[in-house]
């Protein structure tokens, strides 16, 4: 084998009395793909900085391509290229500007910037799109033209810090592709991400917890760990979702997901089948064993999902009437001669958990705000809890429930203090207020924080409390704008523990996600494209309307891009 790009020897950093790093060590490979992986705060973002030079270890050495990081790192600069999560491009600037503001930051001049210019736009399909602003590109094309930026010089040594957060399946697999055709030129990639497909994709995975490197090899090697461990489950009947996650609140578990009317189990240890009594208990039909995945031994390796509560405090009484309590007839909304959306119509009951997915610059985005009452439409109709949103819009605001897609709690202020002024915002006063603060710290758990800076919170409990903010005042509706972008395994499992709970006692819910093994929480589904709805029904009536001889199984990551590709294809023709 030939000698490393990378060497991380022994590598420790603190800030403050916080240790991020401790005493890593791992070899990155020309010619290979590195998957970081790790809860949040694990240390990714910061062992890639180490990396790249722009932090110094308190012990232990790096070197790159033969660089000290400390001693050397303008060199090490020159022969890396690293993509941050929150890369800098500049809204106002084209695709064209800032391609060539970066190729002036890394001296790529004359022939050889028309030569990498030329390379990289035909490389990320952005050729068509040169004179379009930066700000209106879509969230994959957004990465896409960050990736160019970064190999405006080709890199030795390619660090990308979650590259992927935010993107569509379709642009996902896009960016793969480009990964895939640098590494054939021997590039060395370090690609951190919080999507663990990707992971298992890796030739290699380096697994970070509390700073500490907890697996580093093939990702076969900690898959093999939890053969024999993973079941799908099919239930008969209506899933009670809280129900079931207490019912799974056992030792013998490690994971579970709910896929439809069906539940992959994953115990701790190999077994022929899940024990009798849990099937029994879950009302279960069948059972069969199915093969393990990374992420199944990347949980069971952490100490398994988050736990349900055993008796929640209710947020919402649970009701009986499953009528429509969202509905879109026609929603068209145009921007001058843009059709965002396009006749737009779906209705969703009571204690429905409803996805609305749809590939970077479909028009999901636009159709999510018309609901939420954030968008005036063009022309159709939107109702939510029996309210017209356009002739009664701030009446409907007060039955709806709405979480950003990025953390839009008040940093500097206390948990209590955001409680607080959330209240004050829906008129919650006198005891009313202390009581429904009062629900929301037991419900989330957030005494511990409570005179903590929301920015200082663990993102898990930024999440709880941007929930706990959104549902106070009771709402029947609750929209979640990709609630989970960016969030790691055991937390997004978390926050779904806490939605099957509340759709248990009547919310209905209506989110927005790029994580499509989350989207098979919803009971139905509509899929967005060039403005319609190009399909509607529940995750197994979508997975089964693309099944056939070349995908017998399909995912809902296969359907999601089949569909999509037909009604181009169709829409082309």
């Amino acid at each position: 084998m030939d000698d490393p790009l990378v060497s991380i020897e022994g590598v420790s950093k603190s800030f403050g009395a916080s240790r991020a790093i401790d005493g890593v060590s791992a070899t990155i490979a020309a010619g290979r793909i590195t998957g970081l992986v790790g809860p949040d705060g694990a240390g990714k973002s910061t062992l890639l900085r180490l990396m790249d030079g722009l932090l110094k270890p308190d012990a232990g050495r790096i070197l790159v391509l033969g660089h000290d990081s400390v001693r050397a790192a303008p060199a090490i600069h020159l022969s890396t290229g690293y993509m941050p999560q929150r890369f800098g491009l500049y809204a106002d600037l084209t695709v064209h500007e800032n391609l060539t503001l970066y190729a002036d930051l890394r001296g790529v001049t004359g022939a050889e910037r028309r030569q990498a210019f030329e390379q990289l736009l035909g490389f990320t399909g952005l050729a068509p799109f040169q004179s379009r602003l930066a700000g209106n590109l879509s969230g994959g094309m957004k990465q896409k033209l960050g990736l160019a930026c970064t190999l405006v010089r080709k890199p030795r040594v390619l660090l990308l810090d979650e590259p992927s957060v935010g993107v569509d399946p379709i642009s996902r697999r896009e960016l793969w592709r480009m990964i895939t055709t640098l590494v054939d030129d021997g590039t060395a990639v370090v690609w951190s991400t919080s999507y663990l497909d990707e992971a298992e994709r890796c030739d290699e995975v380096l697994l970070l917890h509390e700073g500490k490197a907890l697996y580093a090899g093939p990702p076969q090697g900690l898959t093999r760990r939890a053969e024999g461990c993973a079941f799908l489950v099919e239930l008969g009947g209506e899933i009670e979702r809280a129900r079931l996650g207490r019912l799974l609140r056992r030792p013998d578990v490690s994971d579970f997901l709910i896929l439809g009317r069906a539940v992959r189990l994953v115990l701790k240890e190999a077994a022929g089948s899940p024990p009798p009594d849990l099937l029994a208990a879950i009302g279960a039909t069948s059972a069969r064993a199915v093969a393990a995945r990374f992420e199944d031994a990347y949980v069971a390796l952490l100490g398994g999902a988050p736990a349900a509560a055993e008796e929640p405090a209710p947020i919402a009484a649970p009701s009986a009437d499953r009528g429509t309590v969202i509905e879109a007839r026609d929603l068209t909304k145009r921007f001058g001669s843009f059709v965002a959306a396009d006749r737009i119509t779906f209705q969703i009951r009571r204690g429905e958990i409803f996805g609305l997915l749809g590939p970077n610059g479909a028009g999901k985005s636009t159709t999510f705000k018309m609901m939420c009452g954030l968008l005036r439409p063009t022309s159709g109709a939107a109702q939510v809890a029996g309210v017209d949103l356009i002739k009664a819009g701030s009446l409907a605001r007060r039955r709806i429930g709405y979480m950003a897609q990025k953390f839009s709690l008040y940093g500097d202020l206390s948990v209590r203090q955001n409680l607080d002024f959330f209240a004050g915002v829906y008129g919650i006063e006198g005891r009313a207020h202390q009581a429904a603060t009062e629900r929301m710290v037991a419900r989330f758990a957030l005494e511990p924080y409570l005179d903590a800076a929301a920015d200082q919170l663990p993102l898990g409990f930024k999440q709880r409390l941007a929930l706990a903010c959104a549902v106070m005042h009771e709402p029947a509706v609750l929209f979640l704008d990709e609630p989970t972008s960016g969030v790691d395994p055991l937390t997004r499992r978390e926050f779904w523990r806490d939605i099957n709970e509340m759709v248990a006692r009547g919310i209905t819910i209506m989110v927005t996600t790029h994580f499509l093994d989350e989207a098979e929480y919803c009971d139905r589904i509509a899929l967005v494209f060039a403005g319609r709805v190009i399909a509607l029904g529940s995750p197994a009536e979508l997975k089964a309307g693309v099944a056939g001889p070349a995908l017998p199984e399909p995912t809902l990551e296969d359907a999601f891009i089949t569909l999509v590709e037909r009604s181009g294809h169709a829409k082309a023709a």
